[in-house]
């Protein structure tokens, strides 16, 4: 592994993993298409690899936060649907229409944007269709959308008639999805279904509602709707640990590294920056080349640990830029270049991903994001 990639630490994405998480999801919302979250490098994992899987396990199409993403993908030869699921950049509405996209309409000024831009694409290309967009309905989130008023109601009206757009989705987002505590999520389903209604009575349609994300599809089936839209379950992370038993999802990524130094030392030596650990008798202190700039959180400096040999070791010490330390005095015929697993199952023991969130005090989402920065990726293939 070392020689192949010129690196002793690396991340494992395991693509199968993501297409078993997909088809659990999808038995749990036959009825609904999927739009597939892919944003943030598909959360760490690598988009363009993940979104090949999820297009040929049977995803209808792709999201993505930033126009640059879906350049990416473009790049790559994806040309399925892409969705743009954050904020229309309203000076790249021209950059929309030549990438194919499907915005997310937050503002009557965005959509008149988009109107112009597709209008004026259409006097070079008569036959070009109207872009579809997603319109964005603010039922609690307090992130983006339109707000259910009356002004607003007359405001929508008239993105629905501009010419060289459609409504293609009214579009929202739960808040609170994933809490045990199911009251705001549930008015949240009564002010989207009324919202909808409402824009109905007004004359404006969409053949698509959406509003489900992956704790949503779990929790509230009558809210998949035409369309849901999981991400941090595709790659085998559970929004709350109280959802694990109504699905069984795989986790896609291991972290690893190897063991580049290998040094005993006395009782009262000091380790890394602060000097926050000293030895308490004669110890073996290893050094791995990982740090926060990969991924791995100062914050969990003291918490987090890693496995050897199939051992549990703490991580000693502060957590450097680009490197950490273990003690590993406790485990036999331990040698440099041995392999330590950070995320994944090393000889039937398992650290999850979860648990680094947890030891570093913040969430799954965050820290997937962080390891798939930097690390290299190694790619285990589908079975075919």
């Amino acid at each position: 592994m070392w020689g192949e990639l010129k690196r002793a630490a690396w991340a494992e994405i395991d693509l199968a993993a993501i297409e078993h998480n997909f088809r659990a999801l999808r038995a749990l919302a036959p009825k609904s298409g999927f739009l597939c979250c892919v944003k943030a490098d598909s959360y760490g994992h690598g988009a363009v690899p993940a979104a090949r899987t999820l297009l040929s396990a049977g995803a209808e199409s792709l999201g993505v936060a930033t126009i640059e993403e879906a350049a990416r993908l473009r790049e790559a030869g994806i040309s399925g649907p892409i969705v743009l699921l954050g904020a229309t950049p309203r000076a790249n509405a021209a950059d929309i229409l030549a990438l194919g996209l499907t915005p997310v309409v937050t503002t009557p000024e965005d959509a008149r944007l988009l109107s112009e831009a597709s209008q004026n694409a259409a006097q070079n290309a008569p036959l070009s269709a109207p872009v579809g967009i997603f319109l964005a309905l603010e039922t609690g989130m307090g992130r983006l959308g339109f707000l259910h008023e009356e002004a607003v109601l007359r405001d929508i009206q008239q993105v629905a008639a501009l010419p060289g757009i459609h409504v293609w989705a009214f579009f929202s987002h739960f808040a609170t999805a994933e809490e045990e505590d199911q009251s705001f999520a549930l008015e949240q389903i009564e002010r989207f279904d009324a919202f909808c209604a409402a824009l109905r009575i007004r004359g404006v349609t969409a053949p698509v509602r959406t509003m489900a994300n992956s704790a949503a599809i779990l929790n509230f089936p009558q809210a998949q709707y035409e369309l849901v839209r999981p991400g941090l379950a595709l790659y085998g992370l559970y929004p709350a640990e109280s959802l694990r038993a109504k699905i069984d999802l795989r986790p896609a990524m291991r972290v690893r590294a190897s063991i580049v130094c290998l040094r005993k030392v006395p009782v009262g030596f000091s380790v890394s920056y602060g000097r926050r650990f000293t030895t308490g008798r004669e110890s073996l202190i290893g050094t791995l080349p990982i740090g926060y700039a990969d991924g791995l959180p100062r914050a969990a400096s003291g918490s987090a640990r890693a496995l050897v040999r199939g051992r549990s070791v703490p991580i000693v010490g502060s957590v450097c830029m680009d490197q950490c330390m273990i003690d590993v005095t406790d485990v036999p015929g331990v040698r440099e270049y041995d392999e330590a697993t950070l995320i994944g199952e090393q000889d039937g023991e398992t650290i999850a991903l979860e648990e680094i969130a947890a030891d570093s005090g913040t969430i799954s989402y965050e820290a997937a994001c962080r390891f798939g920065q930097r690390l290299p990726k190694v790619y285990l293939e589908r079975a075919e």
